[in-house]
Order: C-alpha cells, then structure tokens, then sequence
C-alpha cells in the first residue's frame, strides 16, 4: 500500500532511501505521526500541569521506551542516546541525559517494533543492559506508567536480582518507585515486594488519578548546580584524565554563560570551606532576593547600596544581574550619565537587546513561535521554554506587564532550577527594557575609561 498508494507519494520521494526491509513502511508512517504532534497541542491537553511540573524535575536522567519526542522537548539541554551503539561510542556521564532504549522517531530504522526486533533488544544488547543495572542500583528509580507485569521491566528487574543476590536485595529498599494511574481521588501507597526467580525486590507503588502531586513532591529536590551543567563539567574531567595533559588554560567563567563542555575550565581540589561570615547587610542579598525586588511593584532596597555591595559581590560569577532599576533609582537615565558616574556595573550592560537571548534555541523560535504574542508563547510552552522564546520577542511585542507576571509566577526557578539561566537572562531583558535607556549601543558608549 505505502509504495502505491497516492496518499503516502510526498513520504516515499522522502524517504525511499530509508527502506531497508519489508516494515520499513510501518516504522517511517510511525515516526511521521509521531513527529507531526508539537509541544503545543499536549499543553492544550488535560495533563498541562503535569507536564509543565515534569519539565522543572531536577533528574539526573531518564530511561524510556517511548519513541516521540516530548521529553527532548521538556528537557532540551539533555543529550540524547538512541539505544545502544550511541551508548557503545560515546562518553555517557549519567547526569543531564535520555537514554531510549526502544529507538526513537527521529531515526525510524531504530524503533523496536517487531517480534524479531524485541529478540535481537534481549539477546544484543549486553552494554546497555550492564549500564541499566548500574543506573537502577545506584539512584533511585521512578517507574512512570509501566506495569508491574511489563516484559521488559521484569527482564531488568530479573538482572538486578542476579546481580545483586538476596543478601544484597535490601540495598535497594526505596530506590524502585511505581507511579500508575487511578481513578480514585485519593492516591494510594504502599510498600511491597515483588518476587522474581526466587529473590524479592522492594518496591514502592504509588497510584493517583493525577501525578501532579507525585512531581511537586519530586521537584522538593533541588541543585544548585543546574544538571546540564554538571554534565559538560564531569565531561571535561574525563577528557583531562583520558589526556593526562592540561591543554587548556585556567581562567573564571560565568556558570550562566556555559553551553557546551569547552566552555568549562576548571581545576578540582579537596580542601576545607571556611566559615560563612556573619557580616549581614547588602552583601548578603542573594540572588534571588535582588530579582524578587526588581520584578515587585516598588522595590525595597537602597539603590545606590545594591550597585555597590550587592551586585559586584553577586556578578563575580554571573553576568545576567539587573541594574537598570537601581541606575533609574540613583537618577542614571542614559549612557552618557552612567559613564559620569561612579558606578561600575557594565559588566552586567550587555551590548544589544538580543545577547539577553539564548542563541542555540534562534531556529527552534523561528520554526515555531516567530508568530506568536508573548500571551501566545506563555500558553504553548512549559514555563522553561516560554522563558527561552519570549527573549527572542521584538520589543513592539515584548508585553512587560505579562513577562513580569510570568516571572513572578516562576520564581522559585530563579535559584536552583535546571533552567534558572534563561529566567535570569528574561528578567534582565525586562530591566532593561523597563527601566533602561533604548540605545542598543549602551554598552559600548558606557564603558568605563
């Protein structure tokens, strides 16, 4: 039908050079119907609270048999492996990262779809099967709509007994958590053993018609380090272990500024914290607390003493810090009077109001949000990839009140958040937008002499 029919004539002029076999038909319509629903139309869904929830879960990873693309879309700064050879040639670092086991719809040929293809996943596949195992003994695990009686489950479950053995079996008690549906209000608990090939293994069931409190309680745990970013740094300490030679030079980057593991330089050490001070004053205003002010109505601090304690001890290491509100609030309306004055925040001026976005995500804005109102954006998206497009609006679009207000709504993602850099990066472009002076060559004309 696929190679007659005139219906599938546009995909068979595609994708004629993909064909391989006799399912090769079935796997590309598959990986087309897949590819053809957007982010967009499951935000319109019941489940948009559980969704948006999900893409804020601070996770070391995540393990599917799903093909679709939904979590690259929740978690775009993760790397993805598409089953095992990516695995068996690349340098997984187990934090930041999807592995799909079954294959996924950006490359057809890698579904596990037939009968032959679950035997040659079982019999082929000792790498990723060896590295599931190491994965599930040492995190815990949350199981998020998989059966107790899934195929596969029980197949990785059976390898965990074997190679643990009864006496170690306990080790796991707490790290093997079932999420699955209910159609009771009330959620349900409980704590039991499932018994495979003699051994039982401890698990934890929990049912609920709704997940959403399964993930505001999973989002409890918080980094301080975004994910993505203790990935690329784990990467380059391999790289400088595997090389034995210390190419690159030492210097301070920005944590906010890091997009791929190049960027990050640094020297690892052991060595004894000292005690924070006790001094309290405009110092110790985190960085939270100084977007809290910015985005209030009226802000509560000094001004002049944010500018010179508060930011130069908070931008030692970050870029994205707002000073607009608090130049306007020491009578500093334009370049020329910010050069005059005595303070040195230029750091944190950028040059344009385009550096305020993030450049990777330019062609994923274009492809599918260049239309839209900042109301349009915020609808679409989960909260982290709203914050990541309303950055690239122009200014005419650009509705201040609205982006306050979403950012407000998202400010516990300011601090420990997998995506705090592009709430920061949207809340300084609010700043400025504002409360600055509208020349893009700020920057240039403010550098000090």
């Amino acid at each position: 039908m696929w190679w007659n029919s005139p219906a599938y004539e546009a995909s068979r002029e595609r994708n004629k050079a993909k064909v391989r076999d006799k399912t090769s038909a079935l796997r590309i319509e598959i990986s087309n119907y897949l590819n053809s629903i957007s982010l967009s139309d499951l935000m319109a869904s019941e489940y948009r609270k559980e969704i948006e929830l999900l893409s804020k879960l601070n996770v070391d990873g995540i393990i599917t048999t799903n093909w679709d693309l939904l979590l690259e879309k929740l978690f775009p700064d993760y790397k993805v492996y598409i089953g095992q050879s990516e695995l068996l040639f690349s340098n997984p670092q187990s934090i930041a990262e999807i592995y799909k086991i079954h294959g996924s719809s950006t490359r057809a040929a890698s579904l596990i779809l037939t009968r032959e293809d679950y035997e040659d996943f079982e019999s082929k596949n000792p790498y990723l099967a060896a590295k599931l195992i190491t994965l599930f003994v040492e995190h815990p695990i949350v199981f998020i709509g998989y059966s107790l009686t899934d195929r596969n489950i029980a197949a990785l479950l059976k390898s965990i007994v074997a190679v643990l053995g009864p006496e170690n079996i306990k080790k796991l008690q707490n790290n093997l958590v079932f999420l699955q549906r209910s159609d009771k209000e009330d959620g349900e608990y409980s704590e039991t053993y499932l018994t495979i090939d003699g051994g039982q293994i401890p698990i934890t069931i929990v049912k609920s018609k709704s997940f959403v409190p399964m993930y505001e309680a999973l989002d409890q745990v918080k980094r301080r380090i975004p994910a993505r970013v203790l990935r690329l740094c784990k990467e380059q300490l391999y790289e400088l272990v595997k090389s034995g030679t210390p190419e690159a030079k030492l210097c301070v980057v920005d944590i906010d500024k890091i997009e791929k593991k190049e960027d990050v330089q640094f020297v690892v050490g052991v060595g004894v914290a000292s005690e924070r001070t006790n001094e309290i004053g405009y110092q110790a205003i985190s960085m939270v607390d100084l977007f809290k002010d910015v985005l209030s109505a009226e802000g509560k601090f000094d001004a002049q003493k944010i500018l010179m304690n508060t930011v130069p001890s908070l931008g030692k290491g970050a870029t994205y810090v707002p000073v607009f509100r608090y130049l306007k609030g020491c009578g500093i309306s334009s370049a020329e009077e910010y050069a005059a004055s005595q303070f040195k925040v230029e750091k944190h001026i950028l040059p344009t109001l385009a550096s305020y976005a993030s450049s990777g995500y330019a062609k994923a804005f274009l492809r599918s949000e260049k239309h839209k109102d900042a109301a349009q954006i915020i609808s679409t998206n989960p909260p982290e990839k709203a914050a990541i497009f309303l950055a690239f609006l122009p200014k005419e679009r650009f509705d201040a009140e609205l982006v306050r207000q979403f950012l407000l709504d998202n400010i516990d993602r300011f601090d420990s958040a997998s995506y705090s850099t592009f709430f920061r990066k949207l809340a300084c472009l609010l700043d400025r937008i504002s409360f600055g002076w509208d020349s893009d060559d700020a920057h240039a004309k403010s550098r000090k002499p």
